[in-house]
């Protein structure tokens, strides 16, 4: 009973936030970029929950199960990626822009830009899809549990995917960013208290190390020589080069009060990420010694919750997850709105649209890429894992963005040929050699095919009269 009390509390919560936020939109920047009005703290806190979210609790807490301390090596790509990000926010926040397309576009010209709104639109759907799994997966660990065939996995699904879209739909950023911080908080206290209980009812390492081995996985307390260097490269990479060109990022950027309040921010978020991806694998790692009849890895911090911590303390953190899950998928379901808006149906329309129609519209295409997003979820085989899912989405967000997006602000030479052919054929050679090798295996070919075509391309082409640099 207490982890629906909870629960329930929690997302009304959130409800009336949005509810109570609704009213101060009033044009498409307040729904989109929060009026430029975001503190460095508040950003910081959204910054953080935006980014660690199913990848984090699910994915890599997943390939945790798999292979142990090694698991502690999969979130290294994105620390590494957000101090990058301390180099390009400031330059982000004075572009004055809303979206990373628009950014692309003023540089490189409208066919970059519509190109890079289709990378976009195939990663950001694919990211909602799995944390609409990841909701459903939640729900049903406890309606199941306690009903028994009260709910199936599929129902579940959808009901997170409704509630989902309809936080959403509410306030858009302007109630997601302060929601973000209170996720942040309760993020970093439940899995702090979760830890030395964990640890405990594990037997310490001792315990762990018997547990292991009695599974036959003795490889899973050695951080070093479980995978190999190109391993780590392949499951590191794809989040390093998606954090650098992540558009949600930039849409905290652009959401800042200042260009010292987007750097500020990027800065702490450094600290923030160590500490909760550090977090997150350990209790994952500790967990997975007591598991053994567990249906999908992925969700072994939802099984640790519901099986080994107080009854509490694991409603707090069913809760904990569940914020991260909508505060990821939420953010991911509207910078393809405020792109598709802003860079597509207003930039080629003849007509002029109120503030209240335009933020009226923004509504409409939530809803209606919360059904994309949720028909996508169910054209994944059954057995992919969300690790897959986010490998994939990454490395072509990745290998397709984030090398022009880099090159808009830092390479005066980059042309506008040269940043079609590079977002085309990182599109391209993501799909063909996630099919024809493996998704893990996809990166690092697709990304130096999506970086010599525009070096290659834009020195063969460097006259290219329509380049407008952008950078600051």
């Amino acid at each position: 009973m207490i982890y629906y009390v909870i629960i329930g509390i929690y997302l009304i919560g959130l409800l009336l936030i949005g509810f109570s936020k609704s009213d101060s939109i009033k044009n498409q920047e307040d729904f989109s970029v929060a009026g430029r009005s975001l503190s460095p703290w508040i950003l910081v806190g959204t910054m953080a929950a935006t980014w660690m979210g199913t990848g984090s609790v699910l994915g890599n807490a997943g390939k945790t199960f798999e292979i142990g301390a090694a698991g502690f090596l999969l979130p290294i790509g994105g620390m590494l990626g957000v101090l990058a990000l301390i180099k390009i926010a400031g330059k982000a926040r004075a572009s004055e822009k809303l979206t990373v397309p628009e950014i692309i576009g003023s540089r490189f010209g409208d066919t970059a830009m519509i190109l890079s709104v289709i990378a976009l639109l195939a990663a950001y759907l694919v990211i909602v899809s799995y944390q609409f799994n990841a909701g459903g997966a939640v729900i049903y660990t406890i309606f199941h549990d306690n009903l028994g065939t009260g709910l199936t996995l599929d129902q579940s699904t959808i009901i997170a995917a409704l509630f989902i879209v309809a936080y959403t739909v509410l306030a858009g950023l302007l109630s997601v960013a302060y929601t973000d911080v209170a996720n942040g908080i309760l993020m970093i206290t439940c899995f702090v208290i979760a830890l030395p209980i964990l640890f405990f009812q594990a037997g310490g390492f001792d315990g762990m190390s018997a547990s292991f081995t009695a599974k036959g996985m003795t490889d899973n307390m050695s951080m070093f020589g479980v995978l190999s260097f190109r391993e780590v490269i392949n499951f590191t990479l794809p989040s390093f080069l998606l954090i650098l060109g992540d558009a949600n990022m930039y849409q905290r950027f652009f959401a800042s009060d200042s260009v010292q309040s987007a750097k500020k921010a990027t800065y702490l978020l450094f600290f923030a990420v160590v500490i909760l991806e550090s977090l997150i694998i350990a209790n994952a790692w500790i967990s997975s010694s007591m598991i053994t009849d567990i249906e999908k890895e992925s969700h072994v911090l939802i099984y640790a919750a519901y099986n080994f911590l107080p009854p509490f303390i694991g409603a707090l953190m069913l809760a904990t997850i569940i914020g991260i899950i909508v505060s990821t998928a939420d953010s991911f379901l509207l910078v393809p709105t405020t792109i598709l808006i802003n860079d597509i149906y207003l930039k080629y329309s003849n007509r002029k649209y109120s503030d209240k129609t335009i933020v009226t519209l923004s509504r409409l295409l939530v809803l209606l890429l919360g059904f994309f997003s949720y028909w996508v979820s169910r054209m994944f085989a059954a057995d992919t894992t969300i690790f897959e899912k986010a490998l994939y989405a990454f490395t072509i967000y990745g290998t397709a963005i984030t090398p022009t997006l880099l090159a808009a602000f830092f390479w005066n030479k980059a042309t506008k040929y040269g940043a079609i052919c590079s977002i085309l054929s990182g599109i391209v050679a993501t799909v063909y050699f996630g099919n024809e090798w493996s998704l893990d295996e996809a990166v690092i070919p697709a990304l130096a095919i999506s970086s010599l075509a525009l070096i290659l391309i834009s020195l063969l082409n460097k006259d290219d009269d329509d380049d407008t640099d952008i950078s600051v």
